[in-house]
Order: structure tokens, then sequence, then C-alpha cells
């Protein structure tokens, strides 16, 4: 198992397409939700425990051969927005573009003829980090870690928020997301053993109105 392989795909600037959403940071701002370094870290950390564990356990479970369409079609029911539905699909194909460019699979081919349009990104990530050698630790460490440093990235940008206030936000999180990850796994190895029913799933409300809002704005940075 290679750590490095870990630092490329959690790398910001793996070329997987995140760079372009917000992960709902731009909806909260322009609700008022973020308007400082506090409001992120809120925002952050509750997208931590509700979307970012469910992602982490789908990915988690990828990694242990839980069948990925099975996956799929899990991650679809829990996300009821069907802008946030696309957002993952459009993250997925890029992800798998990356990923078989990267650490080439014929479960990442299998996948990328079976969904032309993208997977899930969680389910993605997780068969690209089962590719590249990964623990599903590893995996549901790097979709935690994602459905944070995103939101923390964008707002950077949406807010001209210090980068450091910005970093110092993720830090203060860490030992958050390292719980977040043991639990994910810990629910992945049910998923290996009952079914994808056994996937958790944490609603996030506001992040579902949020996205369709976006959405539906004429003028916007992110597309998510």
């Amino acid at each position: 198992m290679s750590r490095a392989a870990l630092l490329v795909l959690a790398d910001g600037r793996f070329p997987a397409g995140g760079h372009a959403h917000s992960g709902g940071a731009e909806a909260a701002v322009q609700a008022g939700r973020i308007t400082s370094a506090a409001g992120l870290e809120d925002f952050c950390r509750g997208r931590l425990h509700t979307s970012g564990l469910v992602a982490a356990a789908t990915a988690a479970a990828a990694v242990l051969g839980v069948d990925p369409s099975a996956l799929d079609a899990a991650a679809d029911a829990r996300t009821p927005s069907p802008a946030l539905r696309l957002a993952a699909r459009k993250l997925g194909r890029q992800l798998t573009r990356a990923a078989r460019a990267t650490w080439p699979s014929g479960e990442l081919d299998a996948l990328a003829r079976e969904f032309p349009k993208g997977a899930h990104q969680p389910v993605v990530l997780g068969l690209a980090a089962r590719a590249a050698g990964l623990s599903p630790q590893d995996a549901a460490h790097c979709a935690a870690y994602e459905s944070v440093s995103g939101p923390a990235s964008a707002t950077v940008r949406l807010l001209a928020l210090d980068p450091f206030d910005a970093t110092a936000v993720l830090a203060r999180l860490a030992p958050e997301l390292d719980r977040v990850a043991d639990r994910a796994v810990e629910a992945a190895r049910r998923v290996a053993r009952e079914g994808v029913d056994a996937l958790p799933a944490a609603s996030a409300p506001l992040l579902e109105i949020g996205a369709e809002a976006h959405a539906a704005r004429g003028v916007r940075l992110f597309a998510s």
C-alpha cells in the first residue's frame, strides 16, 4: 500500500474537477449562513457529519468490493436534490477519467462503460482508491476531507476570507474528520455483510435546498 497514492488522490490539484464546485458554500454565502471563518466552521462541521459521512462510507464500501451499481443506486436514494445528483455524477465522470489515466483498472473501465454520464463521485473515489492499492480507511479519510476542504477553498474566493483562517478551520476539524472516517469504515463493513441498506442516510436539508436555489441562479461562480 502506498501512502503517496493517498496524497495524490486527495491533492486538490488532482484533475478531478472539484475546483469548479463549492460543496454548497456558494449558496450558503448567498443566503448569509457563511459570513466569516466561524460560519465556515459551522457549515463544514454540518457537512462533514451528514453528506461527508455518507460519501466516506460509500467510498470505503467500494474499496471493500461492494457492487458499485448497488452503491450508486444507494447514493442516488440518499441525494434528494436533482442538482446535487447531477453534480455528483459530473464529478464522478471527471474523476473516472483522471483515475483511469493514473491507475488503470478493469473495474474503473467497467464503471465507465456502465455509467457513461458518470457514477456518483464517492463510488468512483472508492474504486480509484482500490485501484491505487489503498485501504477503506484511506478512502473514507479522502472523502471526508473533500467534504470540508472544497467549501473552505471556495469560501476564500467567495468572501475574500484569509486563507490562513480557512486552513485553521480545517485543522480544528481534523479530530472530528478522523472520527467520521472511523464511523464510515464501520458502516462500510456492515454494508459488505448486510447490503447497501446499511449505508448511513444522514440528511442535510439546507444543502439540498441550497443546491436547488443555486442551480436556478443565472450568475454563479461555482457549478454547485
